[in-house]
């Protein structure tokens, strides 16, 4: 399968780089690019791509409100040059498929946007840990708003039981499907499931968010 990419970037020399990479990639193929938010917005309606690299800053729409409009039906990978928790939290917050840093390269693009179409949500490795910690009790940092990120709800919505406690702090630990299946010595499919009950148990999107969960409340 060829995973279709859109590419919303209001520099022009970033998508044509970007177009460069994932061109390469005999599994990707760049649809269409975007120098706006609105823009962007459109040629996701219209042509329904598997992944679309968004930046955080463009004119018109920014990325995390094109995330919060599409995250819940597209993948959003979250792309930017300014490396503050506030951002990501937001994106996760919005249903980012992923978060990555602008000079994080391009072999953890092509793996974003592979991680993405599988499920498993990648955020840039510079910036992961000091994350993780802040959701369990640090203070975001703030951006030139000054206004600080929400921070995630630490209860679930429904008690989760101990597999699925079990499996969320594998999630957090950045495990992927197979390697938690390995783990625990069950299929994909009942990680798959299990995956979905915790989703909706936490009221989280996506597998970030049951990361983030797992990370504040210390399961």
């Amino acid at each position: 399968m060829t995973i279709r990419v859109l590419l919303a970037d209001d520099d022009e020399a970033i998508r044509s780089a970007y177009r460069i990479i994932l061109d390469a990639q005999p599994d990707i193929e760049v649809v269409n690019e975007a120098a706006d938010g609105e823009a962007a917005l459109a040629l996701a309606e219209r042509l329904r791509p598997d992944v679309i690299l968004a930046d955080i800053r463009m004119p018109r729409l920014d990325g995390l409100e094109l995330t919060r409009r599409l995250g819940g039906e597209f993948r959003v990978v979250v792309v930017t040059t300014f490396d503050l928790d506030e951002y990501v939290h937001e994106a996760i917050r919005a249903g980012a498929a992923g978060f990555l840093l602008k000079r994080s390269g391009p072999a953890l693009l092509t793996e974003a946007v592979r991680s993405a179409v599988a499920g498993d949500a990648l955020i840039s490795p510079q910036i992961t840990v000091r994350l993780l910690r802040r959701l369990s009790g640090g203070a975001p940092q703030r951006a030139a708003g000054g206004r600080a990120a929400e921070r995630p709800q630490a209860g679930p919505v429904e008690e989760l039981t101990a597999r699925e406690k079990e499996i969320a702090r594998l999630v957090a630990d950045g495990a992927t499907n197979a390697e938690i299946a390995a783990e625990l010595f069950i299929s994909a499919g009942t990680v798959k499931n299990h995956l979905a009950s915790v989703q909706r148990k936490l009221g989280a999107r996506n597998r970030v968010g049951i990361a983030a969960w797992a990370w504040e409340s210390g399961a």
